[in-house]
């Protein structure tokens, strides 16, 4: 059962203390393997509540965050053990860029820009798709490049510029940044588009674009497509676009922005990221 409630939960409903549930569970055994069982229920729990994706590194991360002084070596071996395993990214790559068009192309400004130092500085923007039953579902992201919090987002069934711009006008309803952003996105003509760069131009968005051909110089926003996929896109099978909707800002709003510890905010989800700023 504990793979579908936590311990804290349980022991909740049926109105006794987790001290008493360990002490029941525990009874007759040594130190040692009390502490080792008591390990392992947390490892599991921790496991459930990050959608079974996170892997030895998060799992011990996300302990100590909690207050428990583990070490790495003992939580990979017990997750060894129970035969939990965080999701492995294969190399990714997605093409939905199409940079033949006569529209201008802005520099990369992005190459050359100092590392934010808090939010809405930098933004970064992408299209990506998922295949449904229904055929291709469509979405654009636009990403905060100091707290890696998906700011904004738009999903259809086609690529045309009111997808991404859509994304855009939702970034900038919910964030209300004050000074410039730099925008950073591909070559795409959605981003080319006079439409979207007027919309840039009017909120104060400085258009900044990737080296032709180059998906490195987007690396951050192909990451987070590469952790959608890996975590949520791959490990299911969409029959409509709907569902595929559903899944994805279940993800977005409900794991990835507020409780996903990523590495690279020093195993902070992107909400307690910006809040330490306060």
């Amino acid at each position: 059962m504990s793979d579908k409630h936590s311990i804290k939960n349980m022991c909740a409903t049926l109105g006794v203390s987790r001290s008493g549930y360990y002490q029941w569970k525990n009874a007759g055994q040594s130190p040692r393997a009390q502490q080792t069982n008591r390990l392992k229920t947390l490892i599991e729990n921790e496991y459930v509540k990050s959608r079974r994706t996170y892997g030895s590194t998060r799992i011990t991360r996300a302990l100590r965050n909690g207050g428990e002084t583990v070490g790495y070596n003992r939580i990979a071996r017990l997750m060894r053990s129970a035969g939990l395993q965080g999701r492995q990214k294969r190399r990714y790559r997605v093409r939905t860029t199409d940079s033949r068009h006569d529209q201008p192309i802005a520099p990369n400004h992005l190459a050359v820009a100092p590392a934010p130092t808090k939010p809405d500085q930098i933004w970064v923007t992408d299209i990506t798709y998922i295949e449904t039953g229904e055929g291709w579902l469509y979405l654009a992201g636009v990403l905060d490049l100091y707290s890696r919090r998906l700011i904004g987002w738009a999903m259809g069934p086609g690529m045309e510029t009111s997808l991404p711009l859509a994304a855009l006008n939702m970034a900038l309803k919910q964030r209300r940044p004050v000074g410039q952003v730099l925008h950073h996105s591909d070559r795409g003509c959605q981003y080319a588009s006079a439409t979207y760069r007027q919309a840039l131009a009017a909120n104060g968005c400085i258009a900044s674009m990737s080296r032709k051909g180059n998906c490195y110089d987007n690396a951050t926003m192909e990451s987070f497509w590469s952790t959608l996929k890996h975590e949520l896109v791959y490990r299911r099978k969409f029959m409509t676009r709907k569902e595929a909707t559903t899944a994805i800002f279940d993800y977005i709003e409900g794991f990835y922005n507020r409780t996903r510890l990523h590495s690279a905010l020093g195993f902070k989800s992107p909400l307690d990221y910006e809040s330490s700023l306060n």
